[in-house]
């Protein structure tokens, strides 16, 4: 299974500042955190693919291998 663009996952520019990364982070993670979403597999996927696009692209070391 291919990954996503982590840009795509957090719904960023691929210019986006660290400020806009963690800003949209924080929205999507309370959007999906499973505690939000008992039953809700599908809830649980989007919050780690979240969680992993953010680790990534907050690291500045991280972003520039990814890019």
């Amino acid at each position: 299974m291919a990954k996503r663009d982590y840009y795509d996952v957090l719904s960023v520019a691929k210019d986006a500042s660290k400020d806009d990364i963690k800003k949209s982070y924080r929205r999507l993670a309370m959007k999906f955190h499973p505690d939000r979403n008992k039953n809700d597999t599908g809830a649980e996927k989007k919050f780690k693919e979240v969680k992993e696009a953010y680790e990534a692209l907050s690291d500045s070391s991280k972003r520039e291998t990814y890019d």
